[in-house]
């Protein structure tokens, strides 16, 4: 069976990585398959996590590159080596270029940790989304997987799943009750979507 190559772009500990890990590991990712991870920053736990999967691991310091511009080159030839058809943003803290981003149109996709288009865009990541939803007084909240383009979380939405707020809620409780219920089972689920339908479109 035809796989679709996957790279995966982290910054962190790679929880929803090892989400889509354990999917594949289970079969419930059967479309796709992982051949490479990236961390734009040093120590990131995520990439440990790879290599005990026995996926090739790269750290390219966004930092250390000096410009964007020096480390999109280098991204891209990595991608280009590891043969990568499809970009998964797995808690990617880096912007990627509108140039970069319409090279790789439809075939970047990333998980936010909100119900877009509420809590999102430039400034919203991580502990942040889940302040300002408390903040907000809202009740329900989520995830979303969506396409990405220029616009930060700007992209067509591909699936989302909503998580009740609860009385009493932390920005940490609100944060790992959102990667439990909605990240790490909508993440996997959207990924297999878009590598079925690239490989049903294949002649």
């Amino acid at each position: 069976m035809n796989k679709i190559r996957i790279a995966v772009l982290v910054s962190g500990g790679g929880t929803n990585l090892q989400a889509m890990l354990d999917a594949e590991r289970r079969r419930e990712l059967e479309s796709g398959q992982i051949v490479l991870t990236v961390s734009d920053r040093p120590g990131a736990y995520a990439l440990e996590r790879a290599r005990q999967a026995g996926v090739p691991a790269l750290e390219i310091g966004r930092k250390a590159c000096g410009s964007r511009e020096a480390f999109e080159e280098r991204l891209r030839a990595a991608l280009a080596e590891a043969g990568a058809e499809l970009i998964v943003l797995a808690g990617f803290l880096s912007i990627l270029s509108p140039e970069f981003t319409r090279d790789w149109d439809r075939r970047i996709i990333n998980i936010h940790p909100s119900l877009i288009p509420s809590f999102c865009g430039a400034g919203f990541y991580g502990l942040k989304v889940h302040e300002a939803a408390l903040a907000r007084g809202v009740k329900v909240t989520g995830a979303t997987v969506h396409y990405v383009n220029e616009i930060p979380d700007g992209g067509e939405i591909i699936a989302q799943k909503a998580v009740e707020v609860l009385p009493g809620d932390t920005p940490e409780a609100l944060q790992r009750r959102v990667m439990e219920q909605a990240e790490w089972i909508l993440l996997p689920r959207a990924v297999e979507t878009v590598c079925r339908e690239r490989i049903e479109r294949i002649p």
